[in-house]
């Protein structure tokens, strides 16, 4: 048992350790953040060294913003939201698409629209 927790701890104090240089290769090179005023309405961005921007604004009635990164492959990611009444609508180019729907499905969702069924 003593041999299991002992090698559970550095195990952990490895993975802490690991966790701290990943941590220390970003370091944040430019911040605004402007308080929430009386209505309510806020900005804020920041810029890390390792390329990440954020941008975010907006009130009690929604939120927009922009996210851009590289991913660990080498894309270059860019996340616009808009975050209202209609709830959270991503959009990029890296997001998947639900793919398109059969023409003959599309058919007879317009035949049923031109020919609604009777009372």
């Amino acid at each position: 048992m003593f041999k299991l927790s002992l090698c559970l701890l550095a195990a952990l104090m490895l993975a802490n350790a690991y966790a701290d240089n990943i941590n220390r290769d970003a370091l944040t090179i430019s911040e605004k953040s402007d308080p929430a005023d009386p209505e309510g309405n806020f900005n804020y961005a920041f810029e890390t060294s390792n390329g990440i921007q954020t941008q975010e604004a907006g009130n009690a009635n929604g939120v927009q913003g922009e996210s851009r990164y590289v991913s660990p492959e080498g894309i270059p990611i860019s996340l616009s939201y808009v975050a209202d009444e209609n709830g959270f609508q991503p959009q990029g180019a890296h997001l998947p698409t639900p793919p398109p729907i059969p023409e003959a499905i599309l058919r007879a969702l317009e035949y049923i629209a031109a020919h609604p069924p009777q009372n």
